[in-house]
């Protein structure tokens, strides 16, 4: 019953919504996760009107859209999403957007699906985690400058200008984080979260990945998996595992507590951001800055 309300609310809106006049000569984008609506603001500039519906902390796995969200995306010119299932809760609305003859447009779709890692855990059979691989990122920036050169081609040089700054950024933080990491002995490299989110870093950057979640938030963790990843870790000797912002912390520290029971040691190395940027104003509410922030973290807590 709640779920046929949600769909007759969803079609109410959109039916409002549709047939309003934009005034603004700018056009409205619509976002869904902090880090897209960070790429889309560094190439876009002030030459659009952006708002991103998931702010921070806040985890895609889980997100339903409210009434003013759908309201929002049924307002938006155009709409840039992940794909890969990572928005699951979003999938009916985005199917009544496109019922409506809105753009919606998956970042994902930049990307060379055979060079994805696989899951079965998501409808679109991929890890959906893509922004943790910088060379993705990178792609996916040159995807959204074509994108809103198509839809507003008098800011084209604008677009492509914003872009092209962005992109050596990018290229500067893939170099700065390869030095730090280097910095750790590869047998060391073994990163330990809530849940698998850090898949594409691992393999960018020659680590061991073990999310005690899986992919997907969505699953809950048993007592035997804690159990098996304690004794996981016992074995490597793991020293840090690792919060996620936008995961509860209670998973880890019965992971923590597990350990401990088996009268061995691990500490917490520190919160990383997964699923989200940090807060707006701060280094780590970039994507940069969150990328910076992340490996200074594993790093520090692992040597």
């Amino acid at each position: 019953m709640k779920k046929l309300r949600y769909a007759v609310l969803i079609c109410l809106v959109l039916f409002n919504c549709k047939d309003e006049k934009k005034t603004n000569i700018k056009l409205n984008i619509v976002t869904t996760t902090s880090m897209i609506t960070d790429l889309v603001k560094n190439i876009a500039g002030d030459h659009v009107n952006l708002q991103g519906l998931m702010g921070s902390g806040v985890d895609p796995h889980l997100y339903k859209a409210s009434e003013g969200d759908v309201s929002k995306l049924a307002n938006a010119d155009l709409i840039f999403y992940n794909g890969l299932h990572l928005e699951g809760k979003l999938v009916e609305v985005f199917e009544k957007m496109h019922s409506q003859k809105t753009k919606t447009i998956a970042i994902s779709d930049a990307l060379d699906k055979s060079t994805l890692i696989g899951s079965e855990y998501f409808a679109s059979n991929y890890d959906p985690h893509i922004w943790f691989n910088v060379t993705y990122w990178k792609q996916a920036s040159q995807f959204i400058i074509n994108k809103l050169s198509e839809a507003v081609p008098e800011q084209k040089s604008v677009f492509e200008a914003n872009g092209k700054a962005y992109l050596n950024k990018l290229n500067n933080l893939k170099s700065k984080i390869t030095s730090t990491i280097e910095t750790l002995p590869k047998e060391k490299r073994i990163l330990v979260t809530a849940h698998d989110a850090f898949n594409y870093f691992g393999k960018a950057f020659d680590f061991e990945v073990v999310g005690l979640q899986g992919l997907s938030t969505a699953t809950e963790a048993g007592v035997q998996d804690v159990q098996k990843l304690a004794a996981f870790i016992i074995e490597k000797d793991v020293k840090a595992i690792f919060v996620e912002s936008s995961v509860p912390k209670r998973t880890i520290e019965a992971l923590q507590a597990a350990v401990k029971s088996k009268n061995h040691q691990v500490t917490i190395g520190g919160t990383l951001y997964s699923d989200a940027l940090g807060n707006e104003g701060t280094a780590e509410g970039t994507y940069i800055g969150m990328f910076k922030y992340n490996v200074n973290t594993i790093v520090n807590a692992l040597k």
